[in-house]
C-alpha cells in the first residue's frame, strides 16, 4: 500500500505502519468536492485557518465529523478528520490498548523477558518477528481445518539409533541401541520407543514418553517441529544424540510433499554385544536338533471336534450290579476322552457328574504307579562334572530309560470293539452322525451297524381307569385319577392358536341341514350347523321363517357332541363328532335328533378342498381314483351319456345331468364328492351383486345401530394417510373399522371394500364413507325380506346355483387319460 499524502499539511502517512488496521482519509478534500461546501464556505483553496473565522472553522469541524461518521459506516475503518484546519486521526475498532510486560524477575534477578513480546495493543514492534509455536504446513485446497483435525492419527515414524558407553567391561566398550522416533503431526509431540530384545539385560520399551521436546540450549525456549527432521542426520533429545537412519513410506511421502529434500538412507552399525550373544546362542545348539513335540497344529485343526460313542458295561457279575449305559466322548484336539453314565430315573444310583474324568486312557490299565520325574518328555543324562557350575548335561537321544505307555486313539475305537477302562470291559455299541462321517471320510468305514445290547422292553400294561361316575365331564374325572392333586383338563392350545378366528377368516364350517322326521312341520324346518375348527365344537341355529309357526334361534348350544351308540358309564373316553365327520349328504344324530346335511357355504367348500388331507370327501385325487376304478363297459356308458347329452359336441353339459350320471355309477360317491367333482370341472360365472343394494343394506344396518361417527372416522383415515393420497390399504381400513366398532358383518364389509378398490388395491376412503353415510347420502329403503335374502345368499337359497355348467371333455381327459371322441363310441 502506498503512503497517503495529507492535502493540507503535505505530510506522508504510511498506512502499513499501522498494520493495515485503518486507512487515512482527507475529509476536507472529500467535503470540498460537493456543491454545498462552496455555497456555505466559498471556493477558497487556501488554508482554512487563514481564510475563515473560528466560528466557520468550528462549523467545518462539525461537517467533517458528520462526513467521518458516514465514511466509517461505508468503509468500516479508521477516519482522519479536520478540526480548525488540522486533522484528527481516529482509530476505531481497536479493543487492546495495554503495554506488554518486558521486565520481570527470574530466579531473583531482574532481567528483560519481553524480547518477543508485542507492543501496545498486541502489535509487533519495529523490526520484530515472531517464531511459530507449532509446525507450519502449506495451505492446500479445501476447508481450512486446524492441524489437530486435519492430521488426527497421522504419525511420522523414523528409524534411529544411539550409542551408549559401557564402562568397566572387557567384552564391550559401547552398545548400539536401535529405536523408533514417532512424531505426532496433530500437536508436534514426540515419542521414542526402543524394541525389546531377548536377554538384553537393560530396561527397554518407551525411552521418552510422548510430549513436546525442547530444542537444545540456547534455543531451549522453542520446541521441535516437523522441519527439524530429516534422514541421515543427528538430532538431540535431552543431551542424547540420536542418528536418524531411515523412515517409513508414509513419512517419506509426507516430507517430500512438504518440500523437504530428504538425504539418502544410512545404515545402522553393528552392536558388538548383540553379535557376541548371537554367537553364544549358536554354539549352545547341539549338532542334532531337539525332539520337537508339536501339538498346536492338532489343536487348531480339531478344536471343538468331539467323537461320541454309546457304550455298554455289563456289571452284573458284581454284587448288586446291573448293566450300565455309558457315553464316551473322544476329543480330537488332544486325544483325551471322558465317560458319562446314563442314570435312569428310579434306578437307585446317585447321579455323579462324570464316570471318568477327561484324560488319556491307557490301553493296559491298571498300570503301576510311577515315581515323580520318571515319566517326562525328555531324559537328561549327567555325563560328568559336579552339580552346579562346570557340570555337563546332555539329552538321552536313544531313550534308554524312557517309559513307553500306549494310549487309546481314534483308530482303536470301532463299533463292536471292546476297550479297557481301568479294568472294566466296555463295549462300543453305536455313535452319532458326526462320528460316522468322521470315520467315513478318514478311514473309509461304511459299516456302522449298531450292537443291540438292550433287552426288549416288556409290554406296557394299560392303566386301569375307574369308570365315569357321571359327575362333571369325562376329561375332568380322568384328570382326577391321574395324580394325587386334581388338575383341570388341558386344552389343545396349539390347535386353538392355529385354527381360531384370524381377522376375516372365522375358521368355522357352516352346513345347511334338515331334520329327519315324519312330522310334516319339522320336515320344512331349515337348520344351520356351525363346526368350530379350534376345538371341534358344534352349534345349531334355526333361521326364523315367516308364517312357519316355529320360533327360530338357537337350537343347540355350542359344545362337543358325542357320537350315538356309546355306553355312558365306562372307563374309556367317549368319541365326539369332529369336522371330518361332517360333509354334504352325511347323516348326524345330534343328541338323539337325526339331521341330514344338504349344502355348505363357499368358505366350507374352499377350506375342505384346501385341506384335502384332513377331509377325504373333498380330496379330488381320491375321488378321481374311485371313478377310474369303473369297468370298461361303464366307461362306454359314460361316453355314450355325454354324446347323448351334448349332441353338438360343445364339450359342456349341465350340472344336473352330470350329477345324475355320477349318482347312477357303481362307485358309491357321496353328495359331497359329487359336488367336489362338479366344482373342479365347472365353468363358473362371476355373480354380480347389486352395488346399490349393498349400500342400502349397509345403511340400514348402521341406521338400526344408530352409528353416526363418520366425522371421527374421516379424521382417523386422514391421520393414517401419511401421503394424503386419499387411499389406504384394505388391512388398514379394517383396523379402523374395528377401532370404531362399525356394526357391519364381515362379509358385507369385505364386499364393500372390494367395490371401492382401485388398481393398486387401495381403498378410496372418502367415497366409502360417503356411500355408507346414511345421514348425508341416504339410500332407498330396503324391505326386511331383501336384507335377509342378501345375508342368506351363502346358503344356496338364491335362484341360480353356484355350479351350472360342467366341462366334461376335461373330466374325460383326467379320468380316462385323453379327451376321447365320444362319437367313436
Amino acid at each position: 500500500m502506498e503512503p497517503h499524502k495529507m492535502a493540507d499539511r503535505g505530510e506522508d502517512v504510511d498506512a502499513e505502519s499501522e498494520d493495515e488496521l485503518y486507512e487515512v482519509v482527507n475529509i476536507t478534500d472529500y467535503a470540498r468536492r460537493h456543491q454545498w461546501w462552496s455555497r456555505v464556505f466559498g471556493n477558497s483553496t487556501g488554508p482554512i485557518a487563514e481564510k475563515y473565522s473560528v466560528a466557520s472553522q468550528i462549523m467545518m469541524g462539525g461537517v467533517t465529523g458528520w462526513c467521518a461518521g458516514y465514511l466509517f459506516q461505508r468503509v468500516g475503518k479508521i477516519v482522519a478528520t479536520a478540526v480548525g484546519g488540522g486533522f484528527l486521526l481516529l482509530q476505531l475498532g481497536r479493543d487492546k490498548f495495554h503495554k506488554s510486560q518486558h521486565f520481570d524477575y527470574s530466579n531473583g534477578v531482574a532481567m528483560m523477558v519481553g524480547a518477543e513480546k508485542p507492543g501496545i495493543g498486541g502489535e509487533l514492534l519495529l523490526g520484530q518477528s515472531t517464531r511459530p509455536k507449532y509446525s507450519l504446513f502449506p495451505k492446500g485446497e479445501g476447508s481450512d481445518a486446524p492441524s489437530w483435525v486435519a492430521f488426527d492419527k497421522q504419525v511420522l515414524c523414523f528409524d534411529a539409533y544411539f550409542q551408549e558407553t559401557v564402562p568397566q567391561r572387557r567384552e564391550e566398550k559401547y552398545r548400539v541401541r536401535k529405536c523408533k522416533i514417532y512424531f505426532y503431526l496433530e500437536d508436534d509431540t514426540i515419542q521414542v520407543v526402543e524394541p525389546e530384545l531377548k536377554n538384553s539385560g537393560i530396561p527397554q520399551g518407551i525411552l521418552i514418553r510422548r510430549h513436546r521436546i525442547p530444542l537444545p540450549a540456547p534455543k531451549d525456549d522453542c520446541f521441535y517441529n516437523v522441519h527439524h527432521f530429516n534422514i541421515n542426520q543427528e538430532i538431540v533429545f535431552y543431551t542424547r544424540n540420536f542418528m536418524i537412519t531411515d523412515c517409513d513410506h508414509f513419512t517419506r511421502n509426507f516430507l517430500i510433499k512438504m518440500g523437504v529434500r530428504l538425504n539418502p538412507s544410512a545404515s545402522t552399525p553393528a552392536d558388538p554385544y548383540s553379535t557376541l550373544r548371537q554367537e553364544m546362542e549358536e554354539n549352545m545348539k547341539p549338532l542334532r536338533p531337539y525332539e520337537r513335540i508339536d501339538t498346536l497344529k492338532q489343536f487348531l485343526e480339531h478344536d471343538r471336534k468331539v467323537l461320541r460313542f454309546y457304550c455298554y458295561w455289563d456289571d452284573t457279575e458284581s454284587m448288586f450290579g446291573d448293566p450300565r449305559e455309558l457315553i464316551l466322548h473322544y476329543f480330537l484336539a488332544n486325544d483325551t476322552m471322558e465317560i458319562y453314565e446314563v442314570v435312569l430315573p428310579n434306578s437307585g444310583r446317585d447321579a455323579v457328574p462324570k464316570f471318568l474324568h477327561r484324560g488319556k486312557l491307557p490301553k493296559h490299565a491298571p498300570v503301576p504307579k510311577r515315581q515323580p520325574g520318571e515319566i517326562t518328555d525328555r531324559t537328561v543324562l549327567n555325563v560328568f562334572g559336579p552339580v552346579g557350575q562346570g557340570g555337563r548335561y546332555i539329552l538321552d537321544s536313544l531313550k534308554t530309560g524312557a517309559v513307553e505307555e500306549e494310549f487309546y486313539r481314534d483308530c482303536d475305537l470301532t463299533i463292536g470293539g471292546v476297550i479297557n477302562v481301568w479294568g472294566r470291559r466296555v463295549i462300543i455299541c453305536d455313535c452319532d452322525n458326526f462320528t460316522k462321517e468322521y470315520y467315513r471320510s478318514k478311514y473309509g468305514i461304511e459299516d456302522f451297524t449298531p450292537v443291540l445290547y438292550k433287552a426288549s422292553s416288556p409290554p406296557k400294561t394299560a392303566r386301569q381307569v375307574p369308570p365315569y361316575t357321571g359327575f362333571g365331564s369325562e376329561e375332568d374325572s380322568l384328570c382326577s385319577c391321574q395324580g394325587l392333586l386334581p388338575k383341570p383338563p388341558q386344552k389343545d392350545f396349539r390347535k386353538l392358536m392355529e385354527k381360531d378366528s384370524q381377522g376375516l377368516v372365522s375358521n368355522v364350517l357352516r352346513f345347511v341341514a334338515k331334520m329327519l322326521t315324519d312330522s310334516p312341520i319339522d320336515k320344512e324346518r331349515v337348520f344351520i350347523i356351525y363346526v368350530y375348527l379350534s376345538d371341534d365344537t358344534i352349534a345349531v341355529f334355526e333361521p326364523p321363517q315367516r308364517n312357519s309357526g316355529v320360533i327360530g334361534g338357537k337350537f343347540l348350544k355350542r359344545g362337543r357332541v358325542k357320537k350315538p351308540g356309546q355306553e355312558l358309564f365306562k372307563s374309556e373316553m367317549s368319541e365326539y363328532f369332529t369336522a371330518q365327520d361332517l360333509y354334504v349328504g352325511a347323516r348326524l344324530d345330534l343328541n338323539n335328533q337325526p339331521f341330514q346335511l344338504l349344502d355348505a357355504d363357499e368358505f366350507t367348500f374352499n377350506y375342505m378342498e384346501q385341506h384335502a388331507d384332513e377331509f377325504p370327501k373333498a380330496n379330488i385325487g381320491t375321488i378321481i381314483s374311485k371313478v377310474k376304478s369303473i369297468s370298461e363297459e361303464q366307461q362306454k356308458k359314460v361316453k355314450q351319456f355325454f354324446t347323448m347329452t351334448d349332441p353338438s359336441s360343445t364339450g359342456f353339459i349341465p350340472y344336473e345331468s352330470f350329477r345324475t350320471l355320477l349318482a347312477e355309477m357303481d362307485v358309491q360317491l357321496s353328495e359331497h364328492e359329487i359336488i367336489t367333482l362338479g366344482r373342479t370341472y365347472s365353468v363358473r360365472e362371476q355373480k354380480e351383486v347389486d352395488f346399490g343394494l349393498m349400500l342400502a343394506v349397509a345403511q340400514d344396518q348402521l341406521k338400526k345401530k344408530t352409528f353416526e361417527k363418520f366425522t371421527d372416522m374421516i379424521q382417523a383415515f386422514t391421520h393414517e394417510d401419511r401421503d394424503r393420497s386419499g387411499h389406504l390399504s384394505s388391512k388398514e381400513a379394517q383396523i379402523i373399522f374395528k377401532a370404531f366398532r362399525l356394526p357391519l358383518s364381515d362379509d358385507l364389509q369385505q364386499a364393500l371394500l372390494e367395490k371401492f378398490q382401485d388398481e393398486s388395491e387401495k381403498i378410496d376412503y372418502h367415497a366409502f364413507l360417503s356411500g355408507i353415510n346414511w345421514r348425508e347420502n341416504p339410500a332407498p329403503a330396503v324391505l326386511p325380506d331383501v336384507t335377509v335374502k342378501f345375508d342368506a345368499d351363502w346358503r344356496g337359497d338364491a335362484a341360480d346355483p353356484a355350479v351350472k355348467t360342467i366341462n366334461y371333455s376335461l373330466f374325460l381327459e383326467d379320468v380316462f387319460g385323453s379327451a376321447t371322441n365320444t362319437n367313436d363310441s
